[in-house]
């Protein structure tokens, strides 16, 4: 039977650093890995800049590939993602007004269309036909 289960959160040692991730002590015999990408929410570059051999950390059980004996670690996982900051959105006046504004100025409100512009482009290259043939 196993002692560990995919999901489970449990408190483990950093064995090892390296540019791809971190391996964790589990306990005597049983180490995973926490891949670079699971370390922390967010954009990790240096691995060292957040981990040290022997620090202490939380870590969620992802994957047991038992054929093996890889486990595949989060410490992520365990902790809460940051709020994101909400985008001020425009008011639905707003934005008609300015769409409005656009129209005045003679300006499309929305994007052309490959038909709107295929006209436009045959004239163009009719025109550079009858440059080169003069």
């Amino acid at each position: 039977m196993a002692k560990f289960e995919q999901g489970q959160v449990l408190e483990g040692k950093v064995t090892g650093i390296q540019p791809y991730g971190a391996f964790v002590a589990l306990d005597e015999e049983v180490q995973g890995l926490v891949h670079i990408s699971e370390v922390t929410h967010g954009f990790v570059k240096d691995i060292n800049e957040h981990l040290n051999v022997g620090d202490k950390v939380n870590v969620k059980i992802l994957n047991i590939d038992e054929e093996k004996g890889k486990y595949s670690l989060s410490i992520r996982a365990t902790q809460e993602a940051p709020k994101q900051e909400k985008q001020p959105q425009r008011k639905p006046q707003q934005q008609k007004q300015q769409a409005a504004a656009q129209q005045e100025e003679g300006t499309p409100a929305g994007f052309n269309t490959l038909k709107d512009k295929l006209d436009e482009w045959i004239n163009q290259s009719k025109e550079r036909e009858n440059t080169f043939r003069k």
